[in-house]
C-alpha cells in the first residue's frame, strides 16, 4: 500500500488561457513535519477549474494544475502527523493550508477559508513562494489538517464532489441553522443544486427546487424536493412567491434577476449566493427595507464543516450523480463539463 515519497509529480496543466491542459511535471515543495503526500485515485472537475484555466477570474499563474476535489491514499506523512496513517483513504477540498491558531480572527471561529494565511488548493502560493497545484495529477502534498478521512460507507469514486460541491452547499445551511419546518429554495439544479436538495431535505426542510428545465421535475422530487417550480411558468412561480425562508443560488443567474428572487422570500428571509455571476448587483435600498430580506454569500467549507459534511453525507446516504472519465481523457472531460452536458459532476480516474 505504501509507496514512498514522490520526487516529481506528473499531471495535466493549463499552459495558457483556454480549455486545454497538457502533460506537465513539477517538483513538489519539501514535505514538512505536518504535511502528507497523497497518491491520487480520483479527482473531480469543478466549475472553478474551468474559470481558472480560462483565466476568467484573472490572475491565473501558468502552468497551473487545477482540481480541488481530490481522493486518494496517504503514501508519506510528516513526523508530527498523528491522526493519519500511510494507506488511509483521504479527501482534499478547495483549501490546503491555514494557520488554525486560536488567535486568528477567522480560524478561531471555524472560518479558516478566510484566514490571512489560507492557501487554496491551486493557483495560490505558500508563504515560501511555492505555488500550489491541484488534483489533475498523480499525487499532491498538503497540510495534513486538510486531508480528511473518507468514511468507509462512502464509495471513493463518489467522494470527490463532496469535497467541494457538497461542502460548499452544506456549509451555509449549517451556519445559518436550516432546520425542520423551514422552506428552502434551491435554484440551479446542476452540480451544486442536486446536492443542495439532498442536504436541505436531510436537515428536515421543505425543499422547493427551481429550474428552467421542466424535464428535471421528477429527478428533483426523487432527490428530496417537495415542490418543483418551472421558472418559465409564472403560475408556478407565483404559487411560492413570498414563502421562502432561505434561497440558495447555485446557478449563474444574471444579476438583473435578483430583485425577482427577493420577491420569492418571506419577510426576514435570506438569499445565499453560492455562484459568481458576471456583473454587479444593482438594487434599490427600498427592496431590502420593504422585504427585510438579506442577500448574503458563502465561500468554501473549513476544516470543521468539511468533517461534518462527510459524516452527514455518510449517515444520510447523500451522494452525487457522476460521470467517470480516465485521467488521460481529461481534455474530453473538460469539454464535456464546459458544454453543459455533465450530469452532474465529472470524476477523473487515475488508472
Amino acid at each position: 500500500m505504501v509507496e514512498g515519497k514522490i520526487n516529481e509529480i506528473h499531471g495535466w496543466a493549463a499552459m495558457k488561457p483556454g480549455l486545454k491542459v497538457e502533460p506537465w511535471s513539477y517538483t513538489p515543495r519539501p514535505l514538512s513535519d505536518t504535511d502528507v503526500e497523497i497518491k491520487i485515485e480520483y479527482s473531480g472537475i469543478c466549475g472553478s477549474d474551468l474559470h481558472t484555466i480560462k483565466e476568467e477570474w484573472g490572475g491565473t499563474m501558468y502552468p497551473a494544475i487545477v482540481g480541488h476535489e481530490i481522493v486518494g491514499r496517504v503514501i508519506t506523512k510528516g513526523s508530527k502527523v498523528t491522526h493519519l496513517e500511510e494507506g488511509d483513504l483521504v479527501g482534499v477540498g478547495a483549501q490546503v493550508h491555514a494557520c488554525l491558531e486560536n488567535s486568528c480572527n477567522a480560524c478561531s471561529r471555524d472560518l479558516d477559508p478566510h484566514c490571512p494565511k489560507s492557501v487554496f488548493t491551486y493557483n495560490a502560493k505558500y508563504t515560501d513562494g511555492e505555488q500550489a497545484h491541484g488534483g489533475y495529477a498523480e499525487a499532491v502534498r498538503v497540510n495534513s489538517n486538510y486531508a480528511f478521512k473518507i468514511p468507509a460507507s462512502i464509495d471513493p469514486v463518489y467522494a470527490p464532489p463532496l469535497m467541494c460541491a457538497g461542502a460548499t452547499v452544506f456549509s451555509p445551511m449549517l451556519r445559518k441553522g436550516v432546520k425542520k419546518g423551514d422552506r428552502v429554495g434551491i435554484i440551479g439544479i446542476g452540480g451544486l443544486g442536486h446536492l443542495a436538495i439532498q442536504y436541505a431535505h436531510a436537515l428536515g426542510a421543505e425543499v422547493v427546487a427551481f429550474s428552467h428545465s421542466p424535464n428535471k421535475r421528477d429527478e428533483c422530487l426523487t432527490l428530496g424536493a417537495s415542490i418543483f417550480v418551472n421558472t418559465a411558468n409564472e403560475e408556478e412561480v407565483n404559487a411560492v412567491r413570498g414563502t421562502l425562508n432561505y434561497l440558495f443560488v447555485t446557478s449563474n443567474s444574471h444579476t438583473s434577476q435578483y430583485g425577482n428572487l427577493v420577491s420569492w422570500m418571506d419577510f426576514g428571509g435570506q438569499v445565499v449566493l453560492l455562484a459568481l455571476p458576471e456583473g454587479e448587483l444593482n438594487m434599490s435600498p427600498r427592496v431590502f427595507i420593504k422585504s427585510e430580506v438579506a442577500i448574503t454569500g458563502s465561500l468554501i467549507a473549513g476544516v470543521k464543516v468539511l468533517k461534518e459534511t462527510l459524516e452527514f453525507s455518510a449517515k444520510h446516504k447523500i451522494f452525487p450523480t457522476i460521470e467517470r472519465f480516465p485521467m488521460d481523457r481529461v481534455n474530453e472531460a473538460i469539454e464535456h463539463v464546459s458544454s453543459g452536458k455533465a450530469r452532474y459532476r465529472v470524476v477523473l480516474e487515475n488508472k
